[in-house]
């Protein structure tokens, strides 16, 4: 592993970097990737950030996006930047499997990888690490990275606050989460005295849904919310047709989950959505219950103890059978008051 003193004497000279994060990036990851990109090309470096697929509408606000390749839409273009690079960062994911059709050229560049991340059990692609898996949020990581690793809180321009402030805001449900400690309330001071506009930044993300995505809500809260009271569990079983019916994009679903788990005395919420390519689960979770090792033991997958994901190849009615018959294992945690 590299030193941040080696780091920063390789980051003294203009470089040729590829920043990118994971497949489907929310709020963190594309608010770390921007800010991360803005602070490298402001130092003389050569810097481009790919992102392996679309993102949210409701995050194209934001600084500086336009410049984002979508890795899925540009291809080639991606893969001579990546070729071409001095180093990657690799933000707010720890495989490389997260990064979907990036994995192959990522795994085989022989750039310099530095990773922040805080997500459990990093993979080990990486050359120089910024971790903390307790961390609220890898934008929070970010900004730490700058003020206090690379002693350059000078640097961050408004424009940078607002893309980390996203990050930490979305990461920790508007700094509800457990993980909003102390010192990330301090950050998020700092970045407001830096320039982010706290109250426009919740107005532009929380507040631009479509109709579509309202009706769909409603669909999904009325016909589509099962609740099992003997295991303190609710979830959303969405099919492929729901999707189609309403014609849901990238980040329409963002959050939905979290309303199974507002029911008073839920401890579990899944939203397992059916993809066509593939069962994509999102369980959430209070207290100390793992939502992570659910994912991790059964769905191909892991996160966070009280946010996780996975994914099935089966059936959306046979995942759905299996994800209840999880349960039973974990009956003592889910009725323990």
């Amino acid at each position: 592993m590299l030193t941040i003193t080696t780091l920063k004497q390789i980051l003294a000279e203009p470089k040729s970097i590829v920043i990118t994060t994971h497949y489907k990036p929310d709020g963190d990851a594309l608010g770390s990737s921007l800010a991360m990109l803005l602070w490298l090309k402001a130092h003389g470096h050569q810097a481009r950030l790919i992102v392996p697929s679309d993102y949210p509408s409701f995050l194209a606000w934001m600084p500086h996006q336009e410049e984002a390749i979508i890795y899925t839409e540009n291809k080639a273009l991606a893969d001579k930047l990546i070729a071409a690079s001095d180093l990657i960062f690799c933000l707010d994911f720890n495989g490389l499997a997260r990064t979907h059709d990036m994995q192959p050229i990522l795994s085989t560049s022989q750039a310099t990888k530095v990773m922040i991340d805080h997500h459990l059990d990093p993979e080990g692609f990486d050359q120089f690490r910024h971790w903390n898996p307790e961390s609220a949020a890898t934008a929070y990581l970010v900004y730490d990275f700058i003020v206090n690793l690379l002693d350059d809180r000078s640097s961050i321009t408004p424009e940078i606050a607002t893309c980390l402030y996203t990050g930490i805001m979305t990461d920790t449900g508007s700094f509800r989460f457990q993980s909003t400690t102390v010192e990330v309330h301090l950050a998020i001071a700092d970045l407001i005295s830096l320039g982010a506009k706290n109250a426009e930044i919740h107005e532009r993300v929380y507040n631009s849904s479509s109709e579509n995505r309202l009706k769909f809500l409603g669909f999904c809260l009325l016909n589509r919310l099962v609740v099992l009271h003997e295991y303190n569990t609710a979830y959303f079983a969405i099919t492929k047709e729901d999707l189609t019916r309403f014609n849901i994009v990238t980040g329409d679903t963002e959050g939905l989950v979290n309303y199974a788990l507002s029911i008073s005395g839920i401890k579990l919420a899944a939203l397992i959505i059916d993809r066509t390519y593939q069962i994509k689960l999102s369980l959430r979770s209070v207290g100390t219950f793992p939502a992570n090792e659910i994912c991790a033991k059964y769905f191909n997958g892991g996160g966070h103890r009280n946010a996780a994901g996975g994914h099935d190849d089966h059936p959306l009615e046979r995942v759905v059978e299996k994800f209840k018959a999880v349960l039973p294992a974990y009956k003592e945690q889910l009725m323990d008051n």
